[in-house]
């Protein structure tokens, strides 16, 4: 039907496998961190928080992970577009701070992964970290 198009998605069960793996990375270095899986168009698949971590990193989290989704690249390249005098991608509301990361499979984005409770480097770490255990095909 020309009006309908497909569109991939993450299942629960492989945004289950991302997360526990970013969690197990996390752990590894001691890192307190809140995780959120989200689908293409920026919805909630799942969302995980360590102990002890920070309250205000569960909607950074969130907004991380729904960025990379929806504006389709790292979080990382907009945070480096602003600090290059990019300023009209602050009216965008996107959340632009390392560590979402869009989550693809057969070249296309199918969702995103927002990590928040270290310093950002360190986000993106625990994010990649996740996105390796993902076999999207």
């Amino acid at each position: 039907m020309a009006h309908v198009r497909q569109v991939s998605t993450l299942t629960l069960e492989a945004a289950k496998a991302i997360c526990q793996a970013a969690e197990a990375y996390a752990n590894k270095k001691k890192w307190p961190m809140a995780i959120a899986i989200v689908n293409a168009s920026g919805g909630l698949i799942l969302y995980h928080m360590i102990d002890d971590t920070q309250p205000a990193s569960e909607d950074i989290a969130m907004q991380k992970a729904r960025t990379a989704a929806r504006l389709r690249r790292p979080t990382k390249a907009l945070e480096d577009a602003i600090s290059g005098g990019r300023a009209a991608l602050l009216s965008v509301g996107a959340l632009a701070l390392e560590g979402g990361l869009p989550i693809e499979a057969g070249g296309r984005v199918v969702g995103g992964i927002g990590v928040s409770g270290m310093a950002s480097a360190q986000d993106a770490e625990v994010a990649r970290a996740g996105i390796a255990a993902f076999k999207g095909k």
